[in-house]
């Protein structure tokens, strides 16, 4: 779960850094009282087995936490039902993109399959955080 957390907050400061203009950037995330809500997207390799409902977790918690201290963060969980649907988790960050998130998280299934989405992601201007597998790229 602390690998959740972490990352999240890595992201949240990136996409705060990177993306802080989201009326140039054309970001799709919300404004609340003046301030823009962080779209992050938490991509497990799965959502059955307790570890990723661990992270789950903990992605809710931190984003409590930094709502808490004046940062609106709302987290978008989605994932594969098993771990060996690697078709579903690329369309699952394809889709993420295509939507303008503010941030990524991702425990890649396949260290090369998810590469092209992560670039695209990157080409979009959407910062991603790999955490739990690595991938076969910078």
């Amino acid at each position: 779960m602390h690998r959740g957390v972490l990352g999240l907050l890595i992201l949240v400061a990136l996409a705060g850094c990177n993306r802080s203009d989201s009326a140039a950037s054309g970001s799709a995330g919300s404004q609340t009282g003046g301030e823009k809500r962080l779209r992050i997207a938490v991509i497990p390799k799965g959502t059955t087995h307790v570890f990723w409902k661990s992270v789950h977790a903990g992605a809710l918690k931190a984003a409590r936490e930094l709502s808490g201290a004046g940062l609106d963060v709302e987290i978008q969980w989605k994932g594969p039902l098993l771990e060996n649907d690697r078709e579903g988790q690329i369309n699952v960050v394809q889709d993420f993109v295509a939507q303008g998130v503010d941030g990524i998280i991702l425990a890649p299934l396949d260290s090369t399959a998810l590469v092209p989405s992560v670039l695209d992601a990157k080409r979009a201007g959407i910062p991603t955080v790999i955490f739990d597998s690595g991938l076969a790229d910078e």
